[in-house]
């Protein structure tokens, strides 16, 4: 009798092992298939850029130094061209650029006719909301163009109320100019030149942008009778390559391109092409002072 209580008691015990088994078993099948999934997810975009062989990025072509045609030269180039074009091969992709009006670079990546941005921009809250960003690689803060004869009776940010400021409607710079009380007058796909006769004639009065890029675009254009406002710096910034926000894979890979970059000083070298001998990879050591009540 105890034999067969003791035979029916093992019985049991291997159907309720065998049980739990196949129900670990199961679990963990539903855990891989989950973690398959979201991996599959995750690298859709990538997938795609390797299946085609090449990624298609959008720029200005009209923002110098960063993307910008040399005069008497059809061969885009600067800091953000080249950078971009390192990136591309790093990764085993061929490179397509795409040229877009400042206020088009976004929408482009939300409708598909590309696959990421390059052109300066900077992380912001409402745009991390949308898109997903590279690791910075490149730091500055922003700077203000002013006429020279009166700096455009600006001695503050303060003093920006009822100004007219000059740039795109999108931009980080134009809610900084708004935040003040000045309005924006927006442009296309125009040349800097544009911007800043537009500061010297009088029909804007001010024209927020990059420190670096103001200060080249002034050294590129001396005739034009404005300058950087010496005693404004503000908003320190940096900035990142734009792709769209599932693109955790891609992503991934160009962090690691730039980190790379970073560590056997491509990006200084780039730089200082660009920039004049400076390394806007690298943070600035100056204060620069944070504009207070923005949410950006």
């Amino acid at each position: 009798m105890r034999k067969g209580l003791l035979f029916i008691l093992m019985i049991t015990l291997s159907v309720l092992l065998a049980a739990c088994g196949s129900s670990e078993d199961q679990t963990e099948s539903a855990d891989d298939s989950n973690t398959n999934a979201e991996e599959e997810t995750k690298d859709t975009k990538w997938n795609e850029l390797q299946d085609e062989g090449e990624i298609v990025v959008g720029t200005s072509g009209t923002l110098f130094p960063a993307s910008y045609y040399p005069e008497g030269s059809d061969e885009l180039t600067g800091y953000d061209v080249e950078l971009m074009r390192e990136v591309a091969d790093r990764i085993g992709l061929d490179l397509k650029f795409e040229e877009y009006g400042v206020d088009g670079l976004l929408a482009a990546i939300n409708s598909g006719r590309i696959d990421a941005v390059i052109n300066d921009f900077q992380v912001t809250k409402e745009r991390e909301e949308q898109f997903a960003f590279s690791d910075p690689y490149k730091y500055s803060y922003s700077t203000m163009i002013v006429r020279e004869s009166d700096l455009s009776g600006i001695e503050s940010l303060e003093d920006l109320e009822g100004k007219k400021h000059g740039g795109g409607a999108t931009t980080v710079f134009s809610q900084i100019a708004e935040h003040f009380g000045a309005t924006t007058k927006t442009y296309g796909n125009v040349t800097n030149d544009v911007y800043l006769r537009d500061v010297e004639n009088g029909r804007t009065d001010f024209i927020i942008n990059d420190y670096y890029l103001q200060s080249l675009a002034l050294k590129a254009l001396p005739d034009i009778e404005v300058q950087l406002h010496p005693d404004l710096q503000f908003h320190p910034t940096s900035s990142s390559i734009v792709m769209p926000k599932d693109a955790t894979k891609l992503q991934e890979e160009i962090n690691a391109t730039l980190q790379e970059m970073h560590e056997d000083g491509t990006l200084t070298k780039i730089s200082e092409e660009f920039f004049g001998g400076k390394d806007a990879s690298k943070k600035p050591e100056q204060e620069i002072r944070e504009i207070e009540g923005l949410d950006l």
